[in-house]
């Protein structure tokens, strides 16, 4: 579904990514670990059009998405989930979740989309008239989940979305994210947790420095030496 091809870019001086390459397959939770600094998150910028690539290729379904902006990639099905929610503070729930779906004209599957999302998150519902600045870390959270689900995406990109959040929401944001892949929405992870992404993912990679240095099977990289030592604790 998405064939990442040797994929440079960076921030100025500063080269991120040196050379990336990755697959996802549609269906699948794809877990994209390693340590702070490493490229994941430039990963899924690059991805979503936010970051230029200076050299390979990024193809969903064949098509190269390379340079595309970040409004053509939406409207291509891809959704990003960002690193600390970024949540529209002063807007109500109701509106950020209206944000996700803004390139949508399909009323009748807007409003049963949004009658999934309060059904899932019961607390969004209780909450829809209040600005999404006075919500918990958790509820953010979960805001930001639904505003990406209301774009009624192929693949999401989730972007550390424990970061913050008290260990039992942790444990619900994991079981959420996991369902949605088995609800048919592909997913490509970036965690800071590496041992809970690595049980969660049919599929991973390890980032360091900018490269792949190892991928297989969650449970092949939670065995791999190198992995426990340097990630999950020895």
């Amino acid at each position: 579904m998405l064939e990442i091809r040797d994929l440079v870019c960076g921030y100025g001086h500063v080269t991120a990514l040196k050379g990336l390459t990755i697959d996802v397959r549609e269906g699948q939770l794809v877990a994209l670990v390693g340590a702070n600094g490493a490229g994941k998150s430039t990963t899924l910028r690059a991805i979503s059009g936010l970051v230029p690539a200076r050299s390979g290729a990024i193809r969903l379904d064949g098509r190269d998405i390379t340079g595309s902006e970040p409004r053509r990639i939406l409207e291509a099905g891809i959704a990003h989930c960002p690193e600390g929610r970024r949540v529209f503070p002063q807007m109500t729930v109701a509106e950020n979740l209206a944000m996700g779906a803004y390139l949508r004209r399909d009323r009748a599957g807007i409003a049963a989309d949004l009658q999934r999302i309060y059904g899932e998150f019961p607390r969004l519902a209780e909450r829809r008239q209040q600005a999404a600045g006075t919500l918990s870390g958790g509820e953010q959270q979960m805001l930001a989940i639904g505003r990406a689900l209301m774009a009624r995406p192929r693949l999401v990109l989730f972007d550390e979305p424990s970061l913050g959040l008290a260990p039992n929401i942790v444990e619900r944001m994991f079981a959420v994210i996991r369902a949605i892949c088995d609800a048919g929405t592909t997913v490509l992870l970036v965690e800071q947790n590496a041992f809970a992404a690595l049980e969660l993912c049919d599929h991973a990679y390890l980032l360091e420095t900018g490269r792949i240095v190892l991928e297989g099977t969650g449970a092949a990289l939670i065995a791999d030496p190198h992995v426990r030592e340097a990630y999950l604790g020895g």
